[in-house]
């Protein structure tokens, strides 16, 4: 997989990009990540990327030169996701990193200030994310996200292939309770089910403590998730009164 990310703050990625998981799958040749200078596509001297907004207002927009002129001169003849960070977009969630990870190629545009002009909203991006309903300063956090969230779907990118479908969100749930060694600290145990060696018991109260905790945190995820009859009968008994989604 290729990723090309357009800023105006590309060196604020060298440290995320250059660690962990995103650092390890970039060695094993499995995502090629870039990151550009929008600045470098700038048409005047001073080579800004901003100019005031038409009709007023506080704030500075960004140009739609710069983003037109960078994006067509490094995609090339591809065909790709142009993805502008935008809080107004489709929020990312599990499935739209699933989405996301099965192209061969994208494209993410960080946007800065006020936002982007409106024509490179309409004529340049395909896409719209937004990673929450809150506004930060630039798209670059929200880049970093993304891409994070993209690359450990990678085949090969996790140590434990397993890890990536039995995270939260990935089943449609919240993950139950971790625990390792010691077996005993400060007077709390880990729970007795986790030691006994019992592989099948061990697998269904991971899957009941999931529940539990959806219960708990997120019971919104449950009216979505794809459950067992026996599990939507169990999860009336511990409270759960909203609606489910066709049992399986």
């Amino acid at each position: 997989m290729r990723i090309d990310v357009f800023s105006i703050f590309p060196e604020m990625f060298e440290g995320p990009f250059s660690t962990s998981i995103i650092k390890r799958a970039r060695e094993r040749d499995l995502v090629d990540i870039r990151t550009y200078n929008i600045r470098d596509w700038a048409i005047d001297k001073h080579q800004l990327t901003d100019d005031t907004p038409y009709g007023g207002g506080g704030g500075m927009v960004m140009k739609p030169e710069p983003l037109f002129a960078a994006v067509e001169d490094v995609r090339g003849e591809d065909v790709c996701p142009v993805i502008l960070l935008t809080p107004q977009g489709r929020v990312l969630t599990q499935a739209v990193a699933a989405e996301l990870a099965a192209r061969p190629r994208l494209m993410l545009l960080c946007g800065r200030y006020e936002g982007v002009d409106e024509r490179v909203r309409e004529h340049l991006a395909t896409d719209e994310i937004s990673i929450g309903d809150y506004v930060l300063s630039g798209g670059e956090l929200a880049a970093m996200v993304v891409v994070d969230a993209v690359v450990r779907l990678l085949p090969g990118a996790l140590g434990f292939e397993g890890s990536a479908v039995e995270d939260s969100h990935a089943t449609g749930l919240l993950e139950g309770a971790h625990y390792t060694r010691p077996p005993l600290f400060r007077e709390w145990p880990v729970p007795e089910i986790l030691i006994s060696g019992h592989h099948a018991r061990i697998v269904a109260w991971r899957r009941q403590q999931a529940l539990l905790r959806t219960l708990e945190r997120r019971p919104d995820l449950l009216a979505t998730a794809p459950l067992t009859a026996k599990e939507r009968q169990w999860l009336r008994a511990q409270g759960y009164e909203g609606p489910f989604a066709e049992a399986v």
